[in-house]
Parts: C-alpha cells; sequence; structure tokens
C-alpha cells in the first residue's frame, strides 16, 4: 500500500515563488518542479537534478533521474521527499521463512536527511539494522521490538514495546535495510508473525497498535532527502544564486562537503536559483510583516513607517510610535467623544423602535394566530352577564397582574399556574400552557365561549384570557384551600359527610355541563386534583384545558386519547369514542378515592392490581368492602350508607359505559342520600338494626335542613323516588 505525502517544511511563501525555469513544465502530476529541478534538457541544472515524470501513469509520476525512486515532493529550501519499500520479514509458527523483503537504495549526490528522517522497527519479536557508508567508513546501527501482548502496546509509543526507532547520520548516501525475528512466534504468532523496518520521515508516521495487525503496514514510506549544488568552486565564483540572493552552506551537512545552498535576501522571497526568481517582499500589504503604527511605505528589499497628520515620532512599533500634536489631542477627543454619544443614542433609540415595532407585530401575529378576532366577534354576540365579565387582557396587563410570573403556584406536564392580583386586588391564578394545537385554534375558541357562559358556583370561573402571547394565557378565579386530592391523601381532614357533600355538589355540576348547557360538555380529565376547595370546603371544578363540546346522542371519535391514567374510562382508552359515560367513570374512581382514601394507582400493588377501580369492584366481590373503606370515614352509624355509596360509585365504574348511569341519575341519588344524612335519617336506621327491629316505613316525605340556625323546607328531589331513598337495602354487588 503506497502513501503520498505533503511535507510541511515548504513555507506558505516559498511555494508560492518555487517556480521553474522559464519555459519550462513546472509540474508532473500533483507534484510542482522547481528550479534547479526540471524534466526536459535546458530545465535543469546538471544531470543530478533531472526529474523522469512518467506521464503513463495516472496521475503522472514524477522519479529521481531514470531511477525508480519515486519524489512526492521538492522545496527549495535544500529537502526533497521520496517513497521507499518497507523491509519485512515474516515467519510461520515453525520458524520458516514465508515472505521477505530486504530494500536497498543509493543515491548519488543527494543524501539522507538526519533531522528529517527515523529508523523504525515494528514487531513483537523483531531486531532490524540500517545500514550505509560515511564516506569510506561502513556504518551499522540497529533497533530490537519486542512484547508479549497487545496490551502491553501504547499507541504513539515507539521505546521498544512493539516499536522502536532511533536516528540516522548526516551524510549517507547508501542505505540498506534488514529485518529480523528471534524466531520465537508461538506467542506472537496470532496476530503478527513479521518484522517490519523502514527509514520514514517522522513528521509522516505516528505508531498506533494497528501496525501490529496483519495487513496494517504500507508498502511505501516516506522518506526525507538532503540536496545541494556540489562544485569545486566557491558558491559565488560559480554563480550558483541569482539577484537578491546569497549562498548559504547547510548547518547539517557533512565536513567534508563542498556542497551550497541559496536563500532570498531579507525583504525578498522567492525561487533564489533563478536569476531573477527573489522579488521584493510590499511589507506594508501585510500588517504582520511591519511594525509601522500609521503609515508604511515599501522600499526595495524593505519598508519604511512614518505618521500621518498630526502626529510626530517614527511611526514604528518596535520604536517611539506616534504622538499626536496638542491641539490634535482635544480636537479629536472631543469630536470621538461627541460622535460617539451620538452614536449610542441613536443605536438606542433606533433599536428601541425596532424592538417594540418587533413585538408589537408579534403580538398582533399571536394575537390572530390563537384566533383573538373570532373571539371578540363570538364576545360581541353574547349579551348576559358573563360576557360583560369575561375580558381580553393584553400581555403587559398579564404582566402587571402576575408580577412578571413571580409567583408559581402549580406546575404540570401541561403548564405551569401563577398567582396574579387584578387591580382591585382581586385574586387570580393564571394559567400558562406550554404548546396549544394551531389546527384546533377555532374549536378552543368555541369551547372557551361556552366555558366563559358557564356560572356556576361549582366551577372555577374563567375571568379572561390573553391572547398576545404564543401560547394563549387564561385567568381563573383564585380558589386557596388546595385540591381535593391534597385533602383526601396529605391532609386527611375531610368527615364524610363533607366527602358526601363534595361529590354531590360535583356531580351537580357535571350533570349540568351534560345536559343543561346548549351544547353538552365533556370534560375529558375529571379527577381529584382537578376539584378545587375553597375556605368552606365547597368544590369547583377546575381545568377545562381537555374538553370537548359534544352535540346531544353524539359520540366524538377522538385520534389521540386525553385524560389521566387511574382515571380514564377503559372503553373510551380502547375504542376512542368519547362519551358523556367517560366522565361518569372518571368521577367513578373520584368516589372511590372518596370511599377508601387510596389513590387511583395504587403503586405498593402487584401491576395487574394498581388500578384502585379495579382493585375496588374485586372487593366488593368478595364481600371486603368495609377492609378497603377508609378507617377514618367508617363508624357504627354510616355504614349502610357507605355501603349504598359504595354501590353506586361500582355502577360508575363498570367498564361497559351502557351499564354506568347518568351524571344527572348520579346527582340525584347522591343529593338524596345527603339529604337523608342531614336528616340523620342513617343513622336511625343503623340504630333501630342494632335493637332487633326491623322498620321499613319511615315518615320523610319531607326534609328538614338547618343552616345557621334557620329552618329551610324542601321536598324531595325530582325524579328521585323517596321510597328509595328511605329503603336500606342490604348490600349485594351485581353485574
Amino acid at each position: 500500500m503506497g502513501c503520498r505525502c505533503s511535507t510541511s517544511r515548504t513555507s506558505t511563501a516559498a511555494a508560492a515563488h518555487a517556480q521553474a525555469k522559464p519555459r519550462c513544465p513546472n509540474r508532473c502530476g500533483d507534484v510542482e518542479i522547481p528550479y534547479p529541478f526540471g524534466t526536459k534538457r535546458g530545465c535543469f541544472l546538471n544531470k543530478d537534478f533531472l526529474i523522469t515524470c512518467n506521464d503513463t501513469l495516472n496521475p503522472p509520476k514524477p522519479f529521481l533521474r531514470k531511477s525508480s525512486i519515486e519524489v512526492v515532493n521538492i522545496s527549495i529550501d535544500g529537502h526533497l521527499n521520496v517513497m521507499q519499500y518497507t523491509a519485512k520479514v515474516c515467519y510461520d509458527a515453525k520458524g520458516y521463512s514465508v515472505d521477505s523483503n530486504l530494500p536497498y537504495i543509493t543515491l548519488s549526490k543527494f543524501t539522507f536527511s538526519r533531522t528529517g528522517n527515523k529508523f523504525v522497527v515494528i514487531g513483537c519479536d523483531s531486531y532490524a539494522y540500517v545500514l550505509g557508508f560515511l564516506g569510506e567508513d561502513r556504518y551499522k546501527s540497529g533497533c530490537t521490538s519486542t512484547c508479549d501482548s497487545l496490551d502491553y502496546v501504547t499507541n504513539g509509543s515507539c521505546v521498544g514495546t512493539g516499536c522502536c526507532q532511533i536516528e540516522i547520520p548526516g551524510g549517507l548516501k547508501e542505505l540498506e535495510v534488514e529485518a529480523f525475528s528471534f524466531k520465537n512466534h508461538t506467542k506472537v504468532s496470532s496476530f503478527n508473525p513479521c518484522t517490519y523496518a523502514f527509514v520514514v520521515d517522522q513528521s509522516q508516521f505516528h505508531f498506533t497498535s494497528n501496525y501490529l495487525a496483519l495487513g496494517g503496514i504500507r508498502d511505501e514510506f516516506p522518506m526525507v532527502l538532503d540536496w545541494e549544488i556540489i562544485t569545486d568552486k566557491t558558491c559565488e565564483e560559480a554563480k550558483i544564486c541569482g539577484l537578491n540572493a546569497s549562498c548559504d552552506t547547510p548547518k547539517d551537512n557533512t565536513s567534508t562537503s563542498s556542497g551550497y545552498r541559496c536563500k532570498c535576501n531579507k525583504g525578498y522571497e522567492g525561487n533564489p536559483y533563478l536569476s531573477d526568481g527573489c522579488r521584493d517582499v510590499n511589507e506594508c500589504e501585510d500588517p504582520s510583516r511591519n511594525n509601522c503604527t500609521h503609515i508604511c511605505d515599501n522600499i526595495p528589499g524593505s519598508y519604511t513607517c512614518r505618521c500621518r497628520k498630526g502626529f510626530h515620532g517614527d511611526g514604528r512599533k518596535d520604536g517611539g510610535g506616534c504622538t499626536p500634536n496638542q491641539y490634535t489631542v482635544i480636537k479629536v477627543a472631543l469630536g470621538v467623544g461627541i460622535s460617539f454619544v451620538v452614536a449610542i443614542m441613536s443605536i438606542s433609540w433606533l433599536h428601541f423602535l425596532w424592538t417594540r415595532r418587533r413585538h408589537m407585530k408579534l403580538k398582533e401575529k399571536f394575537f390572530e394566530q390563537n384566533g383573538g378576532s373570532i373571539l371578540r366577534q363570538e364576545l360581541s354576540k353574547l349579551h348576559g352577564q358573563s360576557s360583560e365579565k369575561a375580558k381580553i387582557f393584553t400581555e403587559e396587563e398579564i404582566k402587571t397582574v402576575t408580577n412578571n410570573y413571580a409567583d408559581v403556584i402549580g406546575c404540570g406536564g401541561s403548564g405551569n399556574v401563577y398567582k396574579g392580583f387584578l387591580p382591585d386586588r382581586t385574586p387570580v391564578a393564571v394559567k400558562k400552557s406550554k404548546f396549544v394545537d394551531q389546527a384546533k385554534i377555532d374549536e378552543f375558541i368555541n369551547e372557551l365561549v361556552v366555558v366563559l357562559q358557564i356560572n356556576r358556583r361549582n366551577v372555577v370561573r374563567l375571568l379572561g384570557c390573553c391572547l398576545e402571547t404564543q401560547v394563549p394565557l387564561l385567568v381563573y378565579e383564585f380558589v386557596g384551600n388546595g385540591t381535593l386530592f391534597e385533602h383526601i391523601h396529605k391532609k386527611g381532614n375531610l368527615s364524610w359527610e363533607r366527602r358526601l357533600r363534595i361529590t354531590a355538589e360535583t356531580a351537580g355540576v357535571l350533570s349540568y355541563l351534560h345536559s343543561e348547557t346548549n351544547v353538552p360538555i365533556i370534560h375529558r380529565d375529571v379527577k381529584s386534583a382537578n376539584i378545587l376547595l375553597d375556605e368552606n370546603c365547597t368544590p369547583k371544578v377546575s381545568d377545562f384545558g381537555a374538553s370537548k363540546l359534544v352535540p346531544i346522542d353524539a359520540i366524538q371519535n377522538c385520534t389521540v386519547v386525553q385524560g389521566t391514567l387511574g382515571y380514564l374510562d377503559p372503553e373510551y382508552l380502547q375504542t376512542c369514542k368519547l362519551t358523556d359515560k367517560s366522565d361518569v367513570y372518571s368521577f367513578g374512581v373520584v368516589l372511590v378515592e372518596l370511599l377508601t382514601g387510596k389513590m387511583a394507582l395504587l403503586s405498593d400493588k402487584p401491576e395487574e392490581e394498581r388500578s384502585l377501580a379495579m382493585n375496588f369492584l374485586s372487593s366488593l366481590k368478595q364481600n371486603r368492602l368495609l377492609e378497603i373503606l377508609d378507617n377514618r370515614i367508617v363508624n357504627d352509624g354510616n355504614k349502610q350508607q357507605l355501603k349504598e355509596v359504595a354501590k353506586l360509585a361500582a355502577r360508575c365504574i363498570s367498564v361497559r359505559g351502557e351499564e354506568r348511569p347518568t351524571m344527572k341519575e348520579v346527582s340525584l341519588e347522591l343529593q338524596g342520600r345527603l339529604s337523608l344524612m342531614s336528616n340523620g335519617q342513617y343513622y336511625l336506621r343503623d340504630n333501630v338494626e342494632s335493637n332487633g327491629v326491623q322498620e321499613t316505613e319511615y315518615f320523610t316525605s319531607t326534609f328538614y335542613e338547618c343552616r345557621n340556625g334557620i329552618g329551610s323546607h324542601t321536598t324531595p328531589t325530582d325524579g328521585y323516588d323517596s321510597v328509595q331513598q328511605l329503603e336500606l337495602m342490604a348490600f349485594d354487588y351485581e353485574r
């Protein structure tokens, strides 16, 4: 495997002027051929500098004279890169040689570079020699490389473990490389039973353990030759160098050498071997080449510095530089100061106007994008109290209300909630979603208008919205006593009567949404965390972000199922068909939470038993209801009512939607149970049964409630069977 390289020894400036003799080819393939080298008669200095260009190859390749030594780079600073074969010897496990190659190279006038090359030996059972002549004396040196395992070989390290290297002396004109093995192949034949040796340009070689793999070594490596012009005259007598150039004796030459090299004088660059090859460098074009502080004037071979008008001095960085005249300092300082102030003020004002205009356009874009115009039209059609209270806030108003979003009172996967105060100090909650579906903006606005019209005590009132931000902001009334979830699972301070009242009022709200609004509303995310409690523990249903408007008797097909695991209707989850019975299921799970005090997902249960709903149904079926009920609400006077509410909850969380009651039916039944509790009927029944008396009739065609010491007379709720209200049946769960 061959190698082509470009040496880094040639400077950029030299490369730019490394031209050939006039009317002579300056390239062979990819390699530049500068004078004193050449490929044709009259183009090279003498036969030692003849380059044979083999143009039958693709691309053409240059060779030294008529030899097989391929040239890959020529630099006019006295170095030449050529390719040389790798010495190799390989053995089988019995110690027999199976492959070998021992290269030999002889040069006429050029020598192998001492500073540019290294002699390298690679192998794990290997040693090799490099041989040659220094004048009339025979030279021989060697290097040994061993290793028992590749684990001990370090990339970049060539000190004897897998790789060793030594320097070669300067002045060698003949080079022979011999590779050998200690023939201890039983340990190393598994990865490479070979020895490799070569002289290589050290800037082009970096040892890695890959070289020890079979086939990992190149067939050729580049090496560096030193060239010079040999003459028995002096350099000046032989007129080796051109104009504006001088002779130079190579520093790494041998003491017997009579060779010379040329270099361009200071301030010139190019090919010093051509008569006019060294050309003046214009130091003033490149600031890095001169030391002038103000004005640079180029002269042949150098440059001069001077100061511009209003300054005095030598104008040099390494000298006195340029000092401004006294009046100039004041004038310049004043002008600069005024200009700077004017520029800063102008830029600031333009930036302010540009930022303000850009922000206004962005707000207008968001307002239209979020359906602002549609919402305005819809609100203008409303003439009730709700529309008067609903407000479209500006972004600046929201920032003022929330004190620039300073007080975060809630955060979740869908967004954050911030507390704020209206100008009249009314507390509000501002909900900022993380994203909005732009494809459903019309639907969002329609639902927003409907929710704005809901004026129920048990619904968190929507006061308005802001559509000037990337996602709409919703402004709700502030309910500050936490969520039902927190009161059940963290505080545990709710009595059974209060729990029953919360469920009855919540069921009333859902019944209203399903059957009493112009277009039925399915909440779609009923859960204890979305039921807020005020200071009187009055429930308020919140978070209508996932709600859907569904025409009467219609089934909503959804492409994406939305809701919360544990509360999600299994029939909706399986079929993607949303009905009002989906809310009934979720409400049933909340009812079970209130009965058991347990979370909707039971993390301490096996995976198949983690659903509270399924766990609850299983307990009812096995007549273990009292075992799963919350001990904090069970007493001798309410067990029968707990059983009946549990029966209602079981109907709500039925797997099949058609078996579930409607929210209106649920609301009526819970209101009836609450009325019985207010009248003490369940307490009476439990006491009567405990005394062995079987009561079948009660005098309760009417109910009395005492609130704040004032009695009020009400009749049983319409549609609710008063006999069924008062009949206390033994609980028998059936499906």
